[in-house]
């Protein structure tokens, strides 16, 4: 069960348990207004140190704050996310067991793989950052421009090694549709995220990657060991302005291999607490120690709620649905 939000699209939405009263919850979730009445378990399906780790820990330490209970993070990486997952959707909807997600654990983990949960088996709270992908190639690549590699693989497709995180991540899909959809058809090569992509690029093993451009490849493109050629994002980004987008290159729709850090909770989480976890996550995301904490590129400039995260997965799941379902 989801949380019935405004104009969310009717695949994500199941009616939610409604708060009967000021102590009688249909779903058995407690009593809102006292909410939160315990500790916070906030999962992360990923294991320490990484971008999501990061994100979770430094929101997780605002919500401990703002909601005057501890917070208690725990890392529960395997199985493309599905172990979290799994201990997320089996809790009680009752605001006291949160995780992070993506669309990678919700919805490309679930279609393609038999874990015992879809979608809407989370109520869906916001969204804590946005992590663009770029395509990426090494500094001495034979390759200076979006131009050069696009070309190189029209004259011999398969040409081009490409590195992904794996080979059902966003990552992975959006070069198979590259291939699909536009005819642009490279190599993958799946690893096991950045820190193996990075040191396969590095050392000349792939021509490139299609990479999260969290803090380690930012890092890296500063000092000038990764030129990224391409955007993920619809927009030219910000802080990459010189970075053209695959949209702008006339590859329409290969947006989604970026990620979004969510926040959610299980099915049937009621409406009060859903509201309460919303609003405290927009005010932690307007300030500043947050803000820096995550990352201030990766903060969207405007709070992404409930509604805004569902559609985001819901986008995710009706694109990649057709080609993994």
């Amino acid at each position: 069960m989801r949380r019935a939000s405004r104009g969310v699209p009717v695949l994500l939405l199941v009616a939610a348990g409604v708060l009967v009263g000021c102590g009688d919850d249909a779903d058995g979730g407690g009593d809102a207004a006292d909410y939160p009445s315990d500790d916070i378990r906030l999962l992360v399906p990923y294991a320490a140190g990484g971008p999501t780790d990061l994100t979770t820990r430094t929101v997780g330490s605002c919500l401990e704050s703002e909601l005057d209970t501890t917070v208690v993070v725990e890392n529960l990486p395997g199985g493309s996310g599905a172990l979290a997952t799994t201990e997320l959707v089996g809790a009680e909807p009752d605001g006291h067991t949160l995780s992070l997600v993506t669309a990678g654990t919700m919805v490309l983990t679930p279609l393609a793989n038999e874990v015992g949960y879809t979608v809407e088996d989370i109520t869906p709270i916001g969204v804590m950052a946005e992590v663009p992908s770029v395509l990426a190639v090494g500094d001495n690549s034979p390759y200076a421009s979006a131009e050069d590699l696009v070309q190189a693989v029209e004259a011999e497709p398969g040409s081009v090694d490409v590195g992904v995180p794996g080979a059902s991540t966003p990552q992975g899909i959006e070069l198979q549709r590259w291939a699909d959809e536009h005819g642009i058809e490279v190599t993958v090569v799946p690893f096991d995220g950045n820190a193996e992509m990075t040191t396969a690029l590095l050392g000349g093993n792939v021509d490139a990657v299609l990479i999260n451009a969290s803090q380690d490849v930012t890092a890296n493109i500063d000092a000038g060991q990764f030129v990224p050629l391409i955007a993920s994002s619809e927009e030219r980004l910000d802080w990459l302005p010189d970075v053209p987008t695959f949209t702008e290159l006339g590859f329409d729709g290969l947006t989604l291999s970026g990620s979004t850090f969510g926040l959610a909770g299980p099915a049937g989480l009621p409406d009060d607490v859903v509201t309460t976890l919303e609003d405290t996550l927009q005010s932690c995301l307007e300030q500043d120690e947050v803000r820096e904490g995550i990352g201030e590129v990766y903060v969207p400039e405007e709070f992404a709620g409930a509604d805004d995260l569902a559609e985001i997965l819901d986008e995710t799941q009706q694109v990649y649905e057709p080609i993994l379902g």
